[in-house]
């Protein structure tokens, strides 16, 4: 009952739906401006339903400088684990790395490999086609909004969002699953936590020793997201749009970052993008404890004014919208995928 209250009273925590769905009536006014329900298949001409869905990450990938991104190797469905070996050694990645599908979502069934007996693992439970990445050595992950009209010189960010991954400090006293159930962030991730960790769960932490349960920046997986949009710069923007510029056919979306200092990251040094998002970007900043569910509300409708000026420029360039049975079969085999990652 103490978790049903943390999360009726912490809206962050609340269902997909019952944040979106009062919204339903706002995306019928911009669908009538743009005259199409799935409007945002042309925000993003070069990703495949303008990166709401069922995206290629890999293809993602190939669109942006290879300087800016981590190592990706990309592994078909059903290969042999002495294929994935020879592949990822012939590009230098070496354990540990990163798996994670090639299309996915909300960091579901990504994983830190370890040892070729966790690579042989994930190729057995992975239902579909998934890349490997180098391991990022960064400590720090932040998600940054982009926004470019067609013809503008410049883009902007819009938000700005840390990732405080899920973690615990001992007592010198407490067992893990002690630790671990004394807050409710990491308490909701009991359920898989239980399946990963194991018997570590029994295990006494030193008094100050601090221990990444989810090293991931998936709000899903717990992390913690803080709202650093005031630490936007002139540096930071210009490092930013200059990259962008460079992603052809790219105008909205947010890009997942680590990094070490966010002074040398915003004079376009020491990071690495390990994630674009396109038209299913949400403005994450708004999670943030500190702020409510009107604030995020009236940034969710901004980014969506965003993304339907964009699309009806790029759609009188000649960008085709979806149809709508077109964008209902995408709702579906996606619904249809997710269940599957969950599982992972």
């Amino acid at each position: 009952m103490k978790l049903l209250w943390h999360k009726i009273m912490h809206w962050e925590f609340w269902p997909f739906n019952l944040i979106y769905y009062p919204l339903f009536p706002v995306w019928l006014f911009f669908s009538a401006k743009a005259r199409s329900f799935f409007f945002f298949n042309a925000v993003n001409p070069s990703m495949k339903n303008g990166g709401m869905a069922m995206e290629s990450k890999m293809d993602i990938y190939r669109n942006i400088p290879d300087e800016f991104i981590p190592i990706t190797v990309f592994v078909g469905k059903g290969a042999s684990v002495e294929t994935v070996l020879e592949d990822i050694s012939s590009h230098g990645i070496q354990f540990p790395c990163i798996a994670k599908p090639d299309i996915g979502m909300k960091a579901f069934a990504v994983q830190k490999l370890d040892t070729i007996s966790d690579l042989m693992e994930y190729l057995k439970k992975t239902p579909a086609d998934f890349l490997i990445q180098e391991f990022v050595p960064y400590q720090e992950e932040v998600g940054i909004f982009y926004v470019r009209y067609p013809g503008e010189a410049k883009g902007r960010i819009t938000g700005i969002v840390s990732k405080e991954f899920l973690a615990v400090t001992g007592d010198g006293k407490s067992t893990l699953l002690e630790l671990i159930k004394k807050d409710a962030r990491s308490h909701l991730q009991l359920k898989v936590l239980r399946q990963r960790l194991g018997a570590d769960l029994d295990t006494v932490l030193r008094d100050g020793e601090r221990r990444v349960l989810v090293p991931y920046g998936s709000h899903t997986r717990g992390a913690k997201f803080i709202d650093f949009t005031h630490k936007n710069n002139p540096d930071l923007e210009e490092t930013f749009h200059n990259i962008c510029a460079q992603i052809k056919g790219f105008y909205y979306g947010r890009m997942d970052v680590l990094y070490d200092s966010f002074e040398t990251l915003s004079k376009g040094k020491d990071f690495s993008i390990i994630e674009v998002n396109g038209a299913g970007s949400e403005p994450t900043h708004i999670y943030d404890p500190k702020h409510s569910l009107l604030f995020g509300w009236k940034e969710i409708i901004g980014h969506w004014n965003h993304m339907c000026k964009i699309s009806i420029i790029n759609h009188r360039k000649g960008h085709p919208y979806m149809s709508f049975k077109a964008g209902r079969a995408m709702l579906k085999e996606n619904e249809a995928l997710e269940s599957q990652l969950k599982m992972i």
